[in-house]
């Protein structure tokens, strides 16, 4: 019960993720999923049948990979996020902090492998 309650806490994170441009939807899914593959198997063919999320979380499952379409998605929204914030703030240091923050998940994102599109 509680891996449920934990799952429906995290794809309720992963809506407002959608609509909040600096929170995440991706991870909260993926941590969804894990919760109710354990405890809803229901729950867990609602996330997999998803047409936009179903695939991403498929093949982070399958083969810790995602599409390319989604990695270059991922990957420029970081740069353009980062490139804009560093065009609004004035103080060098947040400049510097918001590069910083940005290059952690974006070397994890570069690294991961592209998904087999055959799937």
């Amino acid at each position: 019960m509680l891996l449920k309650i934990v799952g429906l806490f995290f794809v309720g994170l992963a809506i407002i993720g959608a609509v909040l441009p600096l929170l995440p939807t991706t991870p909260f899914l993926l941590v969804a999923a894990a919760c109710f593959a354990k405890s809803s198997p229901r729950m867990h063919k609602m996330l997999l049948d998803n047409k936009i999320f179903g695939p991403l979380i498929y093949h982070w499952e399958e083969s810790r990979s995602i599409p390319q379409n989604a990695k270059v998605i991922a990957l420029t929204s970081m740069v353009l996020a980062s490139c804009w914030s560093c065009y609004i703030l004035d103080n060098n240091v947040l400049k510097v902090l918001v590069v910083a923050l940005v290059m952690g998940p974006f070397i994890f994102m570069w690294r991961l492998p592209i998904a087999d599109s055959n799937k």
